[in-house]
């Protein structure tokens, strides 16, 4: 088995074994402050184009007609009060741990998109879906304030489009052609520091 799925298994199973009195207190508060279920499940893109089911706590009031890939970024109107605090302390990424412990995603890796944006720049995304989808990366960590980001433009559709994406491709093609097992350590500590300080 390759180290880098070694050190996925050992650090998501430990680590939801650490953490899971955390877990259990959020569930417990979104369960009693936001009607409905506790995790956002929602298709993603992975490796080879397969599809997989990604988790997340849910940080949102529920949308009475949910669309596969619907745009909600830039929109922070159904952000609860207590969504806005686990996405600024990044609790709500945590259920992803078992996406890795299952062998879908790693620790660290491009973000999975939906198909939708897969479907856009897909030479790149070709490139992308080389590897395993992370939890983290480089453009995590660059665009940790991306729903700001949206928030302020006008059109939070095309600036994704045409502005941030491009820019988060560039980074995940580069993760791709120069990963290494010490880089994703590098990587981890540095989401660890961008956290703290945000």
């Amino acid at each position: 088995m390759h180290i880098k799925r070694i050190f996925d298994f050992l650090a998501s199973f430990f680590g939801i074994i650490i953490i899971s009195p955390i877990l259990l207190i959020v569930a417990l508060f979104i369960k009693l402050l936001m009607p409905g279920s506790i995790f956002f499940i929602q298709t993603r893109v992975g490796k080879g184009g397969k599809e997989f089911r990604l988790l997340k706590f849910r940080t949102m009031r529920i949308n009475a007609k949910p669309s596969e890939g619907s745009f909600d970024a830039g929109d922070q109107s159904r952000i609860t009060a207590l969504g806005k605090i686990l996405r600024k302390t990044k609790l709500d990424e945590i259920p992803q741990l078992i996406n890795v412990l299952i062998g879908d995603m790693s620790l660290v890796g491009p973000r999975p998109e939906v198909k939708k944006w897969t479907a856009v720049y897909p030479e790149q995304w070709a490139i992308v879906h080389q590897v395993k989808p992370g939890i983290t990366d480089n453009a995590s960590i660059e665009f940790r304030n991306e729903e700001e980001l949206l928030a302020q433009s006008s059109n939070p559709e095309e600036t994704y489009k045409n502005v941030i994406l491009p820019r988060k491709l560039e980074l995940y093609i580069n993760y791709v052609n120069h990963h290494s097992f010490s880089g994703d350590l590098m990587i981890i500590l540095r989401t660890i520091q961008s956290v703290i300080i945000k």
